[in-house]
Order: structure tokens, then sequence, then C-alpha cells
């Protein structure tokens, strides 16, 4: 017997039903994206749209009402790849026929331009964050160029003895429920990146720090082996809120404008 589906069913509801099913199917950061784009960029008129008679020119008509509000191409491309990944779901459930965001035409977003650091700002950067708790992580992050969440999910039993190497295979993430690991996206994202011989110091000052920490606090320190943790803390993991906010101060103080 084939099962009967809700031809009344809106939008909204439906999207709904599927940022449900796709909680169990995807990362909790990449949910928390999903289901902050759903919530707070499609207004009542299109959730009340019927699945069943929505028209790629519905989502031609939300793209240019988003894009007015000031809402970024890029921003709005990301909306209608959700949408897209939805409505193909929809698609598979027999709800409708056809996707029809297939047909809409997401705005094409403007590449920024690659900015690289010379010499003299990222000596400049160095020597602001040197003796900071910030030293450890911006000296990794310019000998690298990992992200904030790779670096904050650095182990030390990733890096080799000698310190010449670091294998990247978890990342940290801010989610609703708290600091998680999770594993980076890609097999491209797990990789071996070679460390600077400039490093070394930065991370032996980081690890004596920890023991000289550790032994101070006995059986109150939390063993996660994390490289970066709070410098008065406990070996906890490093919130990336805050390493975010005290790049941007590093970047502001030490950068001309167009870096920022």
């Amino acid at each position: 017997m084939e099962a009967v589906l809700d031809q009344t069913l809106d939008v909204g509801t439906y999207l709904q039903n599927w940022l449900d099913h796709a909680r169990g199917r995807v990362r909790q950061k990449t949910w928390q994206t999903y289901e902050s784009m759903i919530r707070t960029r499609l207004g009542e008129d299109f959730r009340r749209v019927l699945l069943a008679e929505l028209h790629p020119l519905h989502l031609q008509g939300l793209y240019a009402q988003l894009l007015k509000t000031g809402l970024s191409g890029g921003s709005v491309l990301n909306l209608h790849l959700v949408l897209t990944n939805a409505l193909s779901q929809a698609v598979r459930w027999g709800y409708i026929g056809a996707n029809p965001a297939a047909g809409a035409q997401p705005p094409r977003p403007r590449r920024k331009e690659l900015q690289v650091l010379d010499q003299t700002a990222t000596e400049a950067i160095l020597e602001a964050a040197a003796g900071t708790r910030m030293e450890a992580p911006v000296g990794i992050a310019i000998a690298t160029g990992m992200r904030r969440g790779e670096v904050l999910g650095l182990r030390w039993s990733d890096i080799d003895e000698q310190m010449t190497y670091t294998q990247v295979s978890r990342t940290l993430q801010n989610t609703t429920e708290g600091l998680v690991f999770e594993q980076p996206k890609t097999r491209r994202s797990r990789r071996k990146v070679v460390l600077p011989a400039f490093l070394k110091p930065y991370l032996s000052r980081q690890k004596a720090d920890q023991a000289r920490r550790r032994e101070a606090l006995g059986e109150a320190w939390v063993n996660e082996d994390v490289v970066i943790d709070f410098v008065d803390g406990v070996g906890c993991v490093y919130s990336i809120r805050v390493l975010t906010s005290a790049d941007v101060r590093l970047r502001r103080s030490w950068l001309p404008s167009s870096s920022t």
C-alpha cells in the first residue's frame, strides 16, 4: 500500500521536518548553521507557500528580498545551497516531482582578494603576542596556516618529539551545547603539516608552562593533552570565541585597515 503524502504541507513545516531528519546525519555545527539560516532568513510569506506549489520564482523573489536587506551575495548563495539540499530530499520522499531550487539562480558572490602578511606585519604580530596567552596559538597559525579550530584541536600526541611536524586530525567547534571536538570535514583537511624551526621555541615554552601548572595543580589538572589551553586554567580547551576576539584585536593594532 502506497503512503499518502500530505499535499497541504507548507514549506515552513517541511523544512522543520527536514531539519529533524538532518540532525543526526551532519556535524552538529553544520546542523546549527542550517537551522539558523532557515529560522532567520525565511519570511512568513515564503514559509506559508505550499510545498507542492513551490516554484523557482518563489526562491528568486526570496533571494532578491534578502539582497535588498543588505545580506551579502555569499550568504544568499549559502542559503540557496541549503534549500537545494532540503528540497532534493523532498523529491526523494515523493512530496514534489522536481527540485524548484534547480531553476533558481542565486547571486554570484564577490571573491575577496587574498591578503598575505609581509615580513614586517608578521614580525609585528608575533612581537605583540609575545609573552601573552596568544603567543603559542598565533605562532602556530602564522607558521602553518591552520584554522583556529584546527589550532585549538591540536594535542601533544599529534606532534612528533622533535616538533618538526603535526597531524591535523580534529577541529574544535563552538556549538549550542558547548565546545566539541569534531573530525575535519574532508579527507584533504586531515593532513600532515610541517612545522618550521622557528616554531619550536614557542611550542617548548608552551609545554614547559603547562608542566609547571600541572605540577602546581596536582589532581586538579584536567589532562586533555591539548596544546593550547587556558593559561590560567587547569588544562582545559581554549574557547574559540576568546581566541577570535584576541585575534581581531591583534589585527586591528598591527595591520592596515584593509586587512582587518
